[in-house]
């Protein structure tokens, strides 16, 4: 057996634990875009050519070197997503407070909640929505946290429930 063949027995037992280690991988399942990346570094270990991978998984020839170059790198841990999430501006323990103090009155104005957030745990949301979350979270209809119309003419009222009456009459 000459240095060659030796060499390429050693590549070929390596890539045999490569892809018993991808498969395992690929066989918890536990994101699908991760295993996307694990069976694209495995189909190369197993000889297909990239052209072949980027036609069966319809992903560029870029993203396959990438991810066998992260997994040859880091291991499994290459493939694995590193985007974790926003960091929320309330703690979970903040969250809790505030969702409670919410409960306790049957009407809220939106500038009740701003101004709480605002000067009790220094959080200024960009936008009026994730206020909005937090009153659907607690239970309350954001839309309807005023008791009266701010609008409403008691005198206009007074006349058309009037009219209504006459009409009810005829």
């Amino acid at each position: 057996m000459s240095n060659q063949d030796i060499e390429i027995a050693i590549a070929l037992k390596g890539d045999a634990s490569r892809i018993a280690e991808l498969q395992e991988f690929i066989a918890e399942g536990s994101n699908t875009r991760e295993v996307r990346k694990a069976f694209a570094v495995k189909l190369v270990y197993q000889g297909y050519l990239y052209q072949e991978i980027q036609t069966i998984l319809n992903v560029s020839l870029g993203s396959i070197s990438g991810w066998k170059k992260a997994y040859e790198l880091q291991g499994i841990g290459g493939l694995r997503l590193n985007h974790k999430g926003r960091i929320s501006y309330l703690t979970s323990e903040q969250k809790e407070e505030v969702l409670s103090w919410l409960q306790t009155k049957n009407c809220w104005e939106l500038g009740e909640l701003e101004y709480k957030l605002a000067f009790e745990y220094n959080v200024v949301y960009e936008s009026k929505q994730s206020y909005y979350n937090l009153f659907n979270t607690a239970g309350i209809n954001w839309k309807k946290t005023t008791k009266l119309n701010p609008k409403a003419n008691p005198d206009a009222v007074a006349e058309k429930n009037r009219l209504i009456m006459v009409q009810l009459t005829i």
